[in-house]
């Protein structure tokens, strides 16, 4: 019997973290069509104007950030024209600059006044709607004419009345929450390569 075993029935663990993943994603499946298509026709209606989506998070949703930028800045499916994109978590001389001047909390938003025009679209990352930062970043994208933009779980917290689409995953899970995160996010770029003709 291995060490793992002696504490855990590792088949009943993970057969019951694939049952939460399913009934969550039939959640998300069921909840979010309508904010996924309008993020869509937002992101198409950007790019095709000449703009860029701004993606921004912390943590594990930073890493969901830059990875959906390179999604659509290289390639998603197959080789095609680049869709402009960029992850706001990124430039490390910008952050601790950010943050050691100005504070955590202005991390996102002066990467946004400093970047984002009106019409672009800025997608901010909570899992939880209560990210200071990412609250922050949006606030500014707001007031400078941007398309705010967020996906997030649970209640939605802040983000509620703030970005529009706004996706909220059904579930207070934090990982089944960033299981939906990056597959609408993987989504989004699929989509954004068919509707832009670049497939």
């Amino acid at each position: 019997m291995s060490l793992a075993s002696e504490h855990l029935d590792l088949s009943k663990f993970y057969a019951a973290e694939f049952a939460e993943h399913s009934a969550v994603a039939a959640a998300t499946e069921a909840a979010l069509a309508a904010p996924f298509s309008k993020l869509v026709e937002a992101s198409v209606k950007t790019i095709s104007n000449g703009g860029k989506i701004l993606f921004f998070g912390n943590g594990g949703s930073a890493s969901d950030a830059q990875h959906l930028a390179t999604e659509l800045a290289v390639r998603y499916v197959k080789d095609r024209a680049p869709i402009a994109a960029i992850a706001l978590t990124t430039d490390t001389s910008a952050l601790t600059a950010i943050g050691n001047d100005l504070g955590f909390d202005e991390l996102f938003a002066r990467q946004v006044a400093a970047l984002g025009k009106p019409g672009d679209v800025a997608l901010g990352i909570s899992t939880s709607g209560r990210s200071p930062n990412v609250i922050r970043g949006l606030e500014v994208a707001r007031d400078q004419g941007l398309v705010t933009a967020a996906f997030s779980g649970g209640d939605g917290g802040r983000l509620v009345g703030l970005a529009d689409p706004l996706l909220i995953v059904p579930s207070k899970t934090t990982a089944r929450i960033q299981e939906m995160h990056i597959t609408l996010g993987q989504m989004l770029c699929g989509a954004l390569e068919q509707s832009l003709g670049l497939v």
